[in-house]
């Protein structure tokens, strides 16, 4: 026996200097499977047991019953508040419940065993073969995607909203997640001001086709690359690249991601209380985002950002919708239902025929502009907020 457990200490040393080189890529998990002499199986499964359990996850289950073995009670008391509460939770997202709001201590993998063991979770099918995922950019910055999805986010609210979300391709981190009606420009340019007023400018932005992120001259065909959307435009300004995917495959990333989204929001609005879109981003931007982040979020491949910081405040007159006008014989701009008259300046007397530009922001603020000079802000009714170049 005490040959036994030396033969164990060893081996159990050595599996703990392999999984480390793993860790950091040094190794494949194949190659040091066979280093050890066990199958990848038996690899990943003392890989996890020491997750959860520690350094006495290791110990040879055949030298007697261990130390920390369940006890039944717990077993039960987890089992009742699945059956009781979380009905439908992933056993990931029923073990984070337990740990954060019962004072649950046992492991995930112990959890996992005795749910499927009680038939309230299936066991996992078997993967299909392997399909390498395109790699990820090295530094966060480096490419953003932006996706929604629309889908009966708030319990019983008998409607089903969009959830727009941008996030990073080298960590999966979401830098913007909201809810809204409908999906568009205003909402695209929103995400984008959310991203920028943070971190800066970032190299590229991957998108589905949809028609606020692309022209498509020929249905199912390729986008224009001169005919360009609002967003088009802006992206152009801003020097950031614009891609565009062709296959649900290619946005692989954000669509893992509106998977894991779906699963456990609904449910967490719920334990939450929320029932409001208002209530909801709050919860989102404040609560949910850090936490998602915290547990799903991966490490860049290298040190250092992609992103820039714009000091000359450019992006947020950039990112909005932009039209010219020609301004009216009473000295006003039709902007679609509002009519919008500009007030006196030391410009000039009138600005009558002229063709001004007219900026519209994504809380629904107006700006009307005469080349680089801002004549006028505007509220969202067309009451005017703000003259610049106001007369003496």
């Amino acid at each position: 026996m005490d040959r036994a457990r030396l033969h164990e200490g060893i081996r159990r040393m050595r599996f703990e200097e392999l999984l480390a080189r793993q860790t950091r890529g040094e190794l494949g998990q194949e190659a040091a499977a066979e280093m050890l002499g066990i199958t990848d199986r038996t690899f990943r499964r003392w890989r996890d047991r020491l997750r959860d359990e520690g350094v006495s996850g290791l110990d040879d289950r055949r030298f007697g019953p261990s130390g920390r073995r369940a006890s039944r009670v717990e077993i039960e008391r987890m089992l009742g508040l699945y059956r009781d509460r979380y009905v439908g939770f992933t056993v990931k997202h029923f073990h984070e419940q337990l740990v954060k709001r019962h004072d649950y201590v046992l492991g995930y993998t112990v959890t996992k065993v005795h749910l499927q063991r009680a038939g309230l979770v299936r066991v996992a099918t078997k993967r299909s073969a392997h399909r390498k995922k395109r790699p990820r950019r090295p530094m966060i910055g480096m490419m953003l995607h932006q996706d929604a999805s629309t889908h009966a986010w708030l319990a019983g609210v008998d409607r089903q909203d969009d959830l727009v979300v941008t996030l990073d391709d080298a960590t999966s981190a979401i830098y913007s997640a909201f809810l809204v009606d409908e999906e568009g420009t205003a909402s695209t340019f929103r995400g984008l001001r959310e991203v920028v007023s943070r971190h800066g400018l970032f190299c590229s932005l991957y998108t589905d086709r949809g028609s606020h992120y692309f022209q498509t001259p020929e249905a199912g065909g390729r986008v224009s690359k001169t005919q360009l959307t609002q967003v088009g435009r802006a992206l152009k300004q801003l020097g950031i690249e614009h891609i565009a995917a062709y296959s649900p495959e290619a946005r692989g990333r954000s669509e893992r991601a509106f998977r894991t989204l779906q699963d456990r929001l609904p449910k967490e609005f719920a334990m939450a209380g929320i029932t409001s879109v208002e209530a909801a981003n709050r919860w989102l931007a404040e609560t949910y985002i850090p936490q998602h982040n915290a547990a799903f979020a991966v490490e860049a491949e290298q040190e250092g950002s992609g992103f820039v910081q714009d000091r000359t405040g450019a992006w947020s007159d950039i990112l909005c919708v932009q039209e010219e006008r020609i301004v009216g014989n009473d000295n006003t701009v039709k902007w679609h239902r509002l009519c919008l008259q500009l007030p006196p300046s030391r410009l000039r007397p009138h600005f009558v025929k002229a063709t001004v530009r007219v900026h519209e922001y994504p809380n629904g603020c107006i700006a009307v502009f005469l080349g680089p000079h801002r004549l006028a802000d505007f509220n969202a009714d067309g009451t005017i907020a703000q003259t610049i170049f106001q007369a003496a």
